[in-house]
């Protein structure tokens, strides 16, 4: 993954943020592989568990993440062209543009405050059609910007009474 990484990210952009990517390779390897519940081949599969990634900055994870576990859209071609105007690898992960990609994360706490809807959205909807239907998490990965931001900083978290959000 590193190598990925560190081999891809931001050449050809001749900008981008590869401490995240690089930092974060080892944790995020770990969940993708152990611990996180997805089909590559099926990135809208409804009772997968999402992964958002609310510090943006750090896109090229994803992105890597994306192309090792076998996603069809993501390739090598696709990473080589990070920050490109058309590519699928954007500064920021973009929902819509990019298959595998659970929401977008532009603006610090955006992606943050959006795994909070989603963790709600996931209790309410496990309460009404069960666990057996509805029993995937929403993992986040956050920055310090994130948490700095003021829409979220200084707010009572909600997270410990939604039960699916986990960061």
């Amino acid at each position: 993954m590193r190598f990925v990484v560190h081999r891809y990210a931001g050449r050809k952009a001749k900008s981008g943020h590869p401490g995240l990517p690089m930092g974060a390779a080892d944790v995020a390897t770990v969940l993708f592989t152990q611990f996180l519940k997805f089909d590559a081949a099926e990135p809208n599969w409804p009772d997968r568990d999402r992964f958002v990634l609310s510090a943006g900055h750090g896109s090229m994870l994803l992105y890597a993440l994306l192309y090792l576990t076998g996603n069809k859209d993501m390739t090598l071609d696709q990473l080589k062209g990070f920050r490109q105007l058309g590519s699928l690898t954007p500064g920021h992960p973009e929902n819509f543009h990019t298959k595998g990609i659970e929401t977008t994360t532009g603006p610090l706490g955006q992606g943050i405050a959006t795994s909070v809807g989603m963790a709600l959205a996931e209790k309410m909807l496990a309460a009404e059609f069960g666990k057996k239907v509805v029993g995937h998490h929403t993992y986040v990965l956050a920055s310090d910007g994130d948490l700095m931001e003021g829409r979220v900083a200084g707010k009572r978290s909600p997270w410990p009474g939604t039960g699916n959000s986990i960061s």
